[in-house]
């Protein structure tokens, strides 16, 4: 059986001349769109760092543009090719839905996260307590948040549990309060332990002096009179001054004469014959 070539070599020779030129142009548009686009959002970056955009939500904004001008220029390239971008459309936002179903987590993580970019409750750099952790901000990722502990553990929250939950925010204010508990004895002089607590507190390298501190009894307890010392000073300085206060407050109670008072058992003995 012969098979006449000539029909198929003029049938691909039509389909060149009809659809070369519109793949030609699609790809010639689809190059010098993806390098228009590139430069469009470099020079969105640079309007927005002489603006002083937050430094956090800036690329957020950069890449919802280049996002949003790639899907039409991903739209128009199909369309040039012949087909039909309605349709196209509807099938996308279809795949769009089942999409963001199958990812309800991960989206209202997402949306958690341009909430905290928005309305700033932190920032990189904040002291913040949030979801049982404290620790420094390093940044607020699309999904989630990093924060640094004390310890030097790095912790990964996600930005929906956070966004929906309380933070507290310490480096919002500049001065924060140090909450102390010191007990001395019954037959200690209160006047004199008070004199003890707010020398150490001004001596502290890191307090305010200007805002305290407060020095006051606060509770006639079982075995002690207790006080409660609240020196402030930056957040930074925390805890440099919590273990500051704890160590010289015992040094100079004990150069005062003053006691601290600890649990103590007595053990009677009888002799039973």
């Amino acid at each position: 059986m012969n098979f006449d070539t000539s029909v198929y070599v003029d049938k691909a020779v039509e389909m060149v001349m009809s659809y070369g030129p519109k793949v030609v142009l699609a790809i010639f548009t689809l190059i010098i769109g993806s390098w228009i686009i590139n430069i469009l959002s470099k020079v969105f970056d640079r309007a927005l760092t002489k603006m002083k955009f937050d430094d956090t939500l800036q690329p957020y904004m950069v890449g919802i543009g280049a996002t949003l001008l790639k899907v039409i220029l991903y739209i128009s390239v199909v369309g040039m090719l012949g087909v039909q971008t309605t349709s196209f459309i509807a099938v996308l936002g279809a795949a769009g839905l089942a999409v963001g179903m199958a990812l309800q987590g991960s989206l209202g993580n997402f949306a958690g996260g341009v909430l905290l970019l928005i309305f700033k409750p932190i920032k990189k750099g904040d002291l913040v307590e949030a979801c049982g952790v404290t620790g420094v901000v390093e940044s607020i990722q699309p999904f989630v948040t990093v924060l640094l502990s004390p310890d030097n553990i790095i912790h990964y929250i996600p930005n929906g549990a956070l966004s929906s939950g309380a933070i507290k925010n310490y480096s919002i204010n500049q001065e924060r309060r140090v909450d102390l508990t010191f007990g001395i004895g019954y037959p200690d002089d209160i006047d004199k332990a008070k004199e003890v607590f707010t020398n150490v507190a001004k001596s502290c390298p890191n307090t305010h002096s200007h805002l305290g501190p407060d020095i006051f009894v606060s509770e006639l307890g079982d075995s002690s009179v207790n006080f409660a010392v609240r020196p402030y000073c930056k957040p930074e300085h925390y805890w440099d001054v919590y273990f500051y206060m704890h160590e010289n407050v015992k040094k100079e109670l004990d150069k005062a004469g003053i006691s601290i008072p600890f649990p103590q058992r007595d053990v009677h003995l009888f002799n039973q014959k």
